[in-house]
């Protein structure tokens, strides 16, 4: 199983940084998004995509994560995280990976990817 912490650690900071944030910021444009909590839902529809595609395999008709508002964000990331980390508990490291976009990886470099991603969003909505 590929070491999970860095993205738990990563994804409870940023859901709690959402949480945290008065509307005035969540509402704010970010490069790239209307708003940062767009960003934030951008990221938790990505999160839960990969987390389906391992769960369901490709072929399963991919579900949106629902725009439940900018205060909703921090849980749906917290959410999205977590599932992703759950599916990918029983996967080795080396674990042969095919992601949503058609590229080839494996389990631990698509755990790299999801803490990358966080990164990501984190710093746009610093």
């Amino acid at each position: 199983m590929p070491d999970a912490a860095a993205l738990l650690h990563a994804v409870d900071r940023l859901a709690d940084r959402f949480r945290a944030l008065p509307q005035s910021r969540l509402l704010g444009a970010v490069p790239g998004y209307p708003s940062r909590a767009a960003a934030g839902l951008a990221l938790a529809d990505r999160l839960a995509a990969e987390a389906q595609r391992l769960e369901e395999g490709a072929e399963s008709a991919p579900r949106v994560v629902p725009d439940a508002g900018a205060f909703a964000v921090g849980d749906q990331l917290a959410v999205a995280g977590h599932d992703l980390v759950v599916a990918l508990a029983p996967l080795a490291d080396e674990h042969p990976l095919e992601t949503a976009d058609g590229a080839r990886t494996t389990a631990a470099g698509l755990l790299a990817e999801a803490v990358a991603a966080v990164g990501a969003v984190a710093e746009l909505c610093g």
